[in-house]
């Protein structure tokens, strides 16, 4: 992979922000998301300028981030520009598979003390900004960078607590299939995902979904059953990874 360095914040978001100025979904409000999770959420869609959060759950591995690459695929798809901020264990393959486009994907596992600055430069630039909340986040900064989403029609998607989300979506319950009597793999999991929030999202929703399903994301009827598999075309990885005040963007040569 060749690598390209990035100085500064400024010179992230003018990384990021050509490739999203011709965004074909760049002219609606309300970016898609899958069919399954539109009931979800007040515009059956994310909403440029809106922040959605994501709980976290207890443990922390409790379906979040299958719960994130469901929201992001259908944008991603649609052509918009996606950044995961502060998830190292965050997977380009598992993002492939959702459906992400990689060559849309922007990456910065270890943002460091400058994380409000770097989710601040990807607000700038990037359609969907996914960050996890680091524990030290001060109020005043998270309402900064809630009202920066909102000038900038971007979606921020912060992964842990987050007060005043429009939004807030949380994997409560799930039960893994694939295991037989002393034998086969964990494939997927039946979870039930919950959404609160305020205006039009004030009336708690819950639903169940495949997390991840044969399209990695579906709706349980009450008898269950399997829809058709889907293939997810593999795509190159752009990465952003900061080295304490410096950040790196490294793309495919």
């Amino acid at each position: 992979m060749a690598g390209r360095m990035v100085v500064g914040s400024a010179a992230l978001a003018d990384l990021v922000r050509p490739a999203s100025a011709p965004d074909p979904a760049g002219g609606h409000r309300v970016l898609p998301v899958r069919a399954e999770l539109t009931g979800l959420l007040p515009n059956r869609g994310l909403r440029r300028g809106s922040t959605v959060a994501v709980g976290a759950g207890q443990p922390r591995r409790s379906g979040a981030t299958s719960l994130i690459l469901a929201l992001l695929a259908e944008a991603s798809r649609a052509g918009s520009w996606c950044a995961v901020v502060g998830v190292p264990t965050f997977g380009a393959g598992a993002a492939a598979e959702a459906g992400i486009a990689l060559d849309r994907l922007a990456l910065v596992p270890d943002p460091g003390p400058e994380w409000p600055t770097v989710v601040a430069a990807l607000i700038d630039g990037v359609d969907v900004v996914v960050t996890a909340v680091p524990a030290t986040v001060s109020a005043s900064v998270a309402t900064r960078l809630a009202a920066r989403a909102r000038q900038r029609g971007s979606v921020l998607v912060p992964y842990g607590r987050w007060d005043g989300a429009d939004v807030t979506l949380q994997v409560v319950r799930g039960v893994w299939q694939g295991l037989g009597p002393g034998r086969g793999r964990l494939r997927r999991r039946e979870v039930t995902v919950s959404a609160r929030g305020r205006g039009a999202a004030a009336r708690p929703k819950e639903i169940k979904v495949w997390l991840p399903g044969d399209e990695l994301t579906r709706v349980i009827p009450r008898s269950a059953g399997l829809g058709a598999p889907s293939a997810a075309p593999s795509r190159r990885l752009r990465m952003v990874a900061p080295p304490a005040r410096t950040l790196t963007a490294a793309g495919p040569a």
